[in-house]
């Protein structure tokens, strides 16, 4: 276990730091969990062993210190440790350094994708980056808890979900963290413009300080000359993808009796209904972020996780806004049935549901006439009654750890999937890898498999010796319980009676293979209706249908669901995607057409996306208007024509921006654009030759 004591320098880093953040008593108010960086407790955990989590008391167990905002103050200077050791960046062309920003504020977020507190602040920082445009450069460190939120892809999924616009580091390693002496997710570092760190914070709902240290030392760094205020622009990991018709499905519902499925579009933010065979029905939603009611196509939903089926009524877990949602499928309407919208005013006791503040719930389910709800973001399993209108923490503490007994006693962390046979509740209590279950008539939570906040893998087995990570969902198939293992990339089947786990589909590693031996990209979600198990197969953006008799799988097509008009692609960003390639002289002749044929290799099971604006942009060198003509590409090769040229043409440009996708339309939609720059050698006298153009998919520069 990490020990300050072994770490003689660190410590002294992290007095300093406090102390200069205003105050002795480490601010971890609201932090959601402190890491302990054994090598062989947390990073590769056995069956048998694993590191213990640190326990953080919150925001009303113990005050926190008031922060310090007056930089001006004689203060030792601890120069801020450069960002060395890394695994990668994203939403950057290059990496960065703090000597390079010099003259900039910068705000270092320690974070890790799994962990909602971490989530929760990534709207403060989007205002701060909003606010403070020309004077704070924002960059995530990604250091991540589990095996699979270090890879870099990974971490590239979450940035697209979650609509990062500025610089993340891959901290793999945690050589970043540890220079910082950072003990908790999250943790914000802040640096002044001279490279000095002025305060340190960890926990969320921190936005008024930031403001206010951010503007203060803007002013003053302003009025001593030394503030650097011109614009940098960065090449955002969005504009290398396209829009697909699903967008990280987070859940899905199957309903066997109305022939139903009902699909969480979470980051398209609507839900989706078709029949049990992929034929679309009808859109709820507009695809804008909102948490405006109305009928469907005005409503607004924030990536929408978790729904429950009540009669002609569908309640939905609207996570991003912070609210329980329902729809009434008969009249066709949306409208919110609790919560305030946000996180302020969160006091944990529930009351009326209209004024009564709910943290990140992410899935729901009917028992016994009441509604539970996984609320993740308080750690806690809350329950509605419809008939009251009233909402009320059932089961856990607020404390973030695993810990069985009596509702009012036990801990939960991050429990995110609720499945109900009977009068017993399943949890998939995510942070703590473990699958437990609620005694709805005692009253009693306990532990039916799995391992800690820090004990967490791939075994199959019995009871605490089974290793699961990060587990999103459940969902009762007869007397036992399917399980998604969403960061081994599995569905895993639990008997509750002999608390067995063993693995059901998946072969452990990321992919979207079909038939007998499927692979999966991070599940979220299942149900199961008709002889046939539906999967939220969220990082490929697709629904995935297992037959459970020959356990043989296959992608449901969804025929003319298309993304929302407000979706995003990304297209016009920056050119992070962009592919230069120097070709050959070309000879042609003096005041002749130039013919262009540009053929593109996409790797095999991919196409152009005929739902994209694929083009193809050409002409030549010196037409001040830009490219002379655009073209509408649906396939390749493509034939144009260039206007002739009147002998001073130096070079001839085509530009190809193309969307590539899987042929079903699922898993990843790539965008790239290839551009040529030939250079031309006009003659008076040539026989008319074509102009062959070509490019791999995969081509770099």
């Amino acid at each position: 276990m990490f020990s300050l004591k072994e770490k003689p320098a660190a410590a002294a880093f992290l007095v300093l730091l406090l102390v200069i953040a205003g105050g002795s008593d480490p601010p971890f108010s609201f932090a959601s969990e402190v890491r302990t960086p054994s090598a062989s407790e947390v990073r590769t955990p056995s069956a048998s062993e694993g590191a213990e989590k640190v326990r953080t008391p919150s925001a009303s167990a113990r005050p926190e210190n008031p922060l310090s905002t007056d930089f001006t103050a004689e203060r030792q200077k601890v120069r801020a440790p450069e960002l060395e050791g890394h695994s990668g960046w994203l939403n950057t062309e290059e990496p960065l350094s703090l000597k390079g920003l010099r003259g900039k504020i910068v705000l270092l977020d320690f974070w890790t994708y799994g962990c909602v507190n971490c989530i929760h602040i990534i709207p403060d920082l989007k205002k701060l980056e909003a606010k403070y445009a020309k004077e704070l450069i924002v960059i995530g460190v990604h250091s991540a808890k589990f095996e699979n939120e270090k890879d870099l892809d990974n971490i590239r999924n979450i940035i697209i979900r979650y609509g990062i616009e500025h610089p993340v580091v891959n901290d793999s390693e945690f050589l970043i963290w540890d220079s910082y002496a950072v003990g908790a997710w999250p943790t914000q570092v802040l640096i002044d413009p001279d490279g000095y760190i002025v305060a340190r914070v960890s926990g969320e709902g921190k936005y008024e300080y930031f403001d206010t240290a951010i503007g203060a030392l803007a002013k003053d760094f302003r009025e001593r000359g030394k503030l650097d205020e011109s614009p940098l622009e960065f090449a955002l990991e969005r504009a290398k993808v396209g829009n697909l018709p699903l967008a990280f499905p987070g859940k899905v519902l199957a309903d066997e009796p109305s022939n139903r499925l009902f699909i969480s579009d979470s980051n398209h933010n609507r839900i989706v209904v078709a029949d049990l065979k992929g034929k679309l029905i009808e859109v709820i939603g507009s695809g804008a972020a909102s948490a405006k009611d109305g009928k469907y196509a005005e409503a607004g939903f924030d990536k929408p996780q978790g729904m429950a089926l009540d009669g002609d009524e569908l309640y939905v877990a609207d996570t991003g806004n912070h609210l329980i949602r329902r729809i009434d499928l008969k009249r066709k309407r949306v409208e919110t049935v609790a919560g305030t919208g946000t996180l302020e005013g969160f006091n944990g006791f529930g009351g009326k549901v209209a004024e009564t503040a709910l943290r990140s719930p992410w899935d729901l389910e009917f028992a016994g006439g009441k509604l539970y709800v996984a609320m993740a973001g308080s750690h806690q399993i809350w329950r509605l009654d419809p008939k009251t209108s009233h909402i009320e923490p059932y089961a856990g503490t607020r404390w973030e750890s695993r810990k069985d007994g009596p509702v009012k006693e036990a801990h939960f962390a991050q429990p995110s999937g609720l499945a109900a046979i009977g009068e017993r509740l399943f949890v998939a209590d995510s942070e703590s890898n473990i699958i437990r279950e609620i005694d709805l008539e005692k009253e009693i939570v306990f532990t039916l498999a799995g391992g800690d906040l820090f004990k967490f893998g791939d075994v199959d087995g019995e009871g605490d010796y089974v290793r699961l990570q990060h587990p999103l969902g459940v969902e009762p198939y007869g007397k036992a319980v399917l399980i998604a293992d969403t960061y081994n990339d599995k569905v895993k089947i639990l008997d509750p009676e002999e608390r067995t786990v063993s693995t059901f589909l998946g072969t452990g590693k990321e992919g979207q293979a079909d038939g007998k031996e499927p692979s999966f990209y991070e599940p979220g979600g299942l149900s199961v209706a008709g002889g046939k198990l539906y999967i939220a197969d969220t990082n490929n953006h697709a629904i995935r249908v297992a037959d459970l008799r020959t356990k043989e799988v296959s992608t449901l097509m969804i025929e003319g669901l298309t993304p929302p008009v407000y979706a995003k692609s990304g297209a016009e960003a920056s050119s992070a995607n962009r592919v230069l390639i120097e070709t050959a002289p070309f000879e042609t002749k003096k005041g002749k057409e130039i013919k262009v044929r540009i053929e593109l290799a996409l790797p095999v099971g991919f196409h152009l996306n005929p739902m994209a604006p694929n083009r193809i942009d050409a002409g030549l060198e010196g037409n001040r208007e830009g490219f002379a003509k655009r073209y509408k590409v649906e396939q390749t090769p493509f034939e144009l024509t260039v206007a002739s040229p009147e002998g001073w043409e130096k070079r001839l440009f085509v530009r190809f921006t193309a969307y590539y996708c899987r042929k079903d339309n699922t898993g990843v939609c790539y965008i790239r654009t290839f551009e040529w720059r030939v250079p031309l050698e006009i003659r008076e006298e040539l026989e008319t030759k074509i102009l062959n153009l070509s490019a791999r998919a995969d081509q770099k520069e």
